[in-house]
């Protein structure tokens, strides 16, 4: 490990093991946060446990905390290291870098400078992704691999078409808005529990159900669906309720041609 990263202060806050709520028991005698500098900027990782070393990698919108119930059980085997990634939780958070490539050169550093020089990778969701990169670019560095969980893994599946059904656009819609530049942050920055409560809540099978039925729209203009909404065209949520018997939740009528289409051509795919 680098003499600096020794001396680095000790991570504080909601996103550090001391600041974190609902832990397992006894997860702080095992596990500490510490932050590690990689030699081009500062990771936080939680790390504990005895044995070869394992680095654990999450997925979106998540942190080292998305490990927390699996952690205490692979420490009992392993040197266990869930990291922040680049640009989430307590990590470091450049303008740019944001590549798989980029991505998993920060945790060859990482590893580097915590003195591993092979280690196994877990990996999920966006941690999938990155995995692979890791193990592709750095065969030398990883002793064994697991991904998982990933929507249509790149070169597994073809790439979803730009009108799919309902329950695949409300689960996929965060990537191709993710990648938008500076609108989304300008979007979501003082509406996070809207946007985060969402994706936890859609991605966990349901809908929240607090917020009110009669504030979405379906476009930036008034359409039928904006009439709700005194013909602002706001929205605070990426979703439009009608009655619809078939999907047992709401849909906006400009857009159920488009659904039925997108239905109608991935079922003659099958």
């Amino acid at each position: 490990m680098s003499s600096f990263s020794t001396r680095l202060p000790a991570p504080e806050g909601i996103g550090s093991v001391s600041g974190a709520p609902n832990l397992p028991a006894g997860f702080t005698d095992t596990f500490t946060s510490r932050y590690i500098d990689t030699g081009e900027l500062r990771l936080h990782a939680v790390i504990g446990g005895e044995g070869p070393p394992l680095l654990l990698v999450h997925g979106w919108p998540e942190t080292w905390y998305a490990w927390r119930l699996l952690m205490p059980a692979l420490a009992r085997d392993f040197e266990v290291i869930a990291v922040d990634q680049r640009g989430i939780g307590l990590s470091d958070k450049p303008e740019g870098g944001y590549d798989t490539g980029a991505l998993a050169n920060d945790l060859v550093a990482l590893m580097d400078a915590l003195g591993h020089q092979r280690f196994a990778v877990v990996g999920h969701d966006t941690g999938f992704a990155i995995g692979y990169a890791l193990a592709a670019d750095h065969p030398d560095r990883v002793d064994r691999v697991a991904l998982a969980e990933i929507p249509g893994p790149p070169g597994a599946a073809p790439a979803p078409s730009l009108f799919v059904p309902a329950p695949l656009n409300e689960r996929l819609w965060h990537i191709p808005f993710n990648r938008v530049e500076k609108v989304n942050e300008q979007l979501v920055q003082g509406r996070e529990d809207v946007f985060f409560g969402y994706e936890f809540a859609i991605q966990g099978g349901s809908f929240p159900t607090t917020w009110s039925t009669t504030t979405s729209a379906c476009s930036p203009t008034p359409t039928p669906c904006a009439a709700a909404s005194g013909g602002t065209g706001r929205s605070i949520r990426p979703w439009h309720r009608t009655s619809s018997a078939r999907t047992g939740r709401s849909r906006c009528p400009s857009w159920r041609s488009a659904e039925r289409r997108a239905t109608a051509n991935t079922s003659g795919r099958r």
